[in-house]
């Protein structure tokens, strides 16, 4: 049952509405903390990890353009700090050498066995699967901003039902339907649903930012596996 008034007196303040709650609404607004406290750690985990990978792809293409020739790149960049970018291509040209091995080291133009139409279709295949590992190792954790996101403003309005439930049992138990009884039982029930917007709405901004930046992530990454395979091709080695 709520309690209505502190010490005999009513609440004037949204601390005091919280501290006499009921235990019901007491343990939904616990858990709407541990959202919060989850949802925070998630944005400024991924965040510090997108803008690592952002970095990373900086330093990884500058290396990059100051080479000619896909050996000389693959030396240049695995000389890096790992990245998912550096990660591609080394997928990539350690396939492409176990199917053509010392082509990688043979001058450009030079006259050598093309793969054929289903190994390069492989190779596609491999950088492809290689592209999805990484989108799904940049896209940890993020469907949880996406849940926490949803569910709150739910738990929310569930604390606030019980809330209201409790104050007009505990109305009707005394008697009393005047402003200054109903106000307190019914301002303490609205907190949980202010509590769960606060907890939703910064999750799902940071959910929307985080998918704009992974699909940007995932098209540079399918663009560099397509250039490799071009450049491969302009090399003629496939």
């Amino acid at each position: 049952m709520m309690l209505l008034q502190v010490g005999g007196a009513l609440p004037t303040s949204a601390w005091e509405l919280i501290t006499t709650s009921s235990g019901m609404t007491k343990a939904v607004m616990a858990v709407l903390i541990v959202f919060s406290v989850v949802s925070w750690f998630i944005i400024v985990l991924k965040w510090v990890q997108f803008r690592g990978v952002r970095k990373q792809g900086d330093r990884f293409f500058d290396a990059l353009e100051r080479t000619s020739r896909l050996e000389d790149a693959y030396h240049a960049v695995m000389k890096l700090p790992p990245s998912p970018y550096g990660r591609l291509l080394r997928e990539g040209v350690n396939f492409f050498s176990e199917l053509r091995p010392g082509a990688l080291k043979e001058e450009k133009g030079t006259e050598g066995a093309a793969l054929s139409a289903t190994q390069l279709e492989v190779l596609r295949m491999v950088l492809a699967k290689e592209v999805g590992a990484e989108r799904d190792l940049m896209a940890r954790f993020i469907t949880w901003l996406a849940t926490i996101g949803s569910v709150s403003p739910l738990l929310g309005l569930l604390g606030t039902v019980i809330g209201v439930m409790d104050a007009f049992i505990g109305i009707a138990a005394g008697g009393s339907g005047n402003i200054s009884a109903v106000a307190p039982g019914v301002a303490e029930a609205l907190v949980t649903t202010v509590l769960g917007l606060a907890v939703a709405i910064p999750a799902v901004i940071a959910y929307n930012l985080f998918v704009s930046r992974l699909n940007v992530f995932t098209g540079e990454m399918e663009g560099f596996a397509q250039e490799i395979v071009g450049t491969m091709a302009r090399e003629g080695r496939i």
